[in-house]
């Protein structure tokens, strides 16, 4: 039996192994061709390793363009739209999960039922309101509307809510917490798993976000890091090495914050954190 269970394991790291290379394998492809020459791009075989590492392509690439606005702007709107979801859809998810009133159940759905609304559908009269506001060009239009909350957040966050026992609540009433304090000293701390792995899908819709700035974006200072590699891409059509420098040094903080946040993502949001 040990031997069977011994030659199961070995089966299934391999296997992970070699599933875990397929899926790295675009990623150091990536980087090897931004450190090649342009000798080397279009070699057959192509070389995976190149022959003199040009760590000079990712300076050159960075500086063609202001990669650094463009990162600051991407920086603001990710970090502005990622605070306004977790407040707002936090508050509408607790609201939804602890109190009752006429209609809630009818509201939930039609909540749910936004969510089969694709964005190009309310793309034209989006850009209508922000365009009667005078908020076109402008990185308003990137994240004030996540500070309304987002129906799969807040769906995400109601279920998780749902799971803590609301005996919590009465204790707290009965030491005369009103209902907002309730909300922010007892459920937002047991929410955290919950709230980092809507940070983590927020960041990085925001971060890749490409269709948001290229309809509501026109002056280049405004541009974020997705609207510049294109703008990129445009410009040096054949230089393969400075696109994917620039696609290596953008992906870089995505895998940062999935390193240290990919704890509380595999952990399971179902526990409310009460033991006993």
């Amino acid at each position: 039996m040990k031997t069977k269970r011994r030659i199961e394991k070995s089966t299934i790291y391999i296997l992970l192994i070699f599933f875990s290379l397929l899926f790295l394998a675009p990623f150091f492809w990536m980087l090897s061709t931004s450190v090649k020459s342009p000798e080397e791009l279009y070699l057959f075989p192509p070389k995976w390793i190149p022959s003199t590492f040009e760590w000079s392509n990712f300076k050159e690439a960075w500086m063609s363009q202001p990669f650094n606005q463009f990162f600051m702007n991407t920086v603001i709107v990710t970090g502005m739209s990622t605070i306004g979801q977790l407040l707002s859809s936090s508050l509408v998810a607790y609201g939804f999960a602890r109190f009752k009133f006429k209609g809630r159940d009818f509201l939930f759905i039609v909540l749910l039922s936004s969510m089969m609304i694709p964005w190009e559908v309310t793309m034209i009269p989006q850009y209508m309101e922000f365009n009667y506001l005078g908020w076109i060009n402008t990185l308003k239009p990137l994240f004030v509307p996540s500070w309304f909350g987002a129906p799969f957040y807040i769906f995400l966050m109601r279920q998780f809510i749902m799971s803590i026992p609301k005996e919590l609540d009465e204790a707290a009433r009965m030491d005369g917490a009103n209902p907002f304090q309730i909300y922010y000293k007892i459920y937002l701390p047991l929410m955290k798993p919950s709230l980092i792995l809507v940070a983590v899908f927020n960041i990085l819709t925001c971060w890749n976000d490409y269709l948001g700035p290229l309809v509501f974006l026109n002056d280049q200072s405004k541009y974020t890091l997705t609207l510049g590699l294109a703008q990129f891409k445009g410009m040096f059509g054949v230089d393969m090495e400075g696109i994917m420098a620039v696609t290596f040094l953008i992906s870089i903080p995505p895998l940062i914050l999935f390193f240290f946040a990919q704890r509380y993502i595999v952990e399971d949001t179902s526990r409310s954190g009460v033991k006993g």
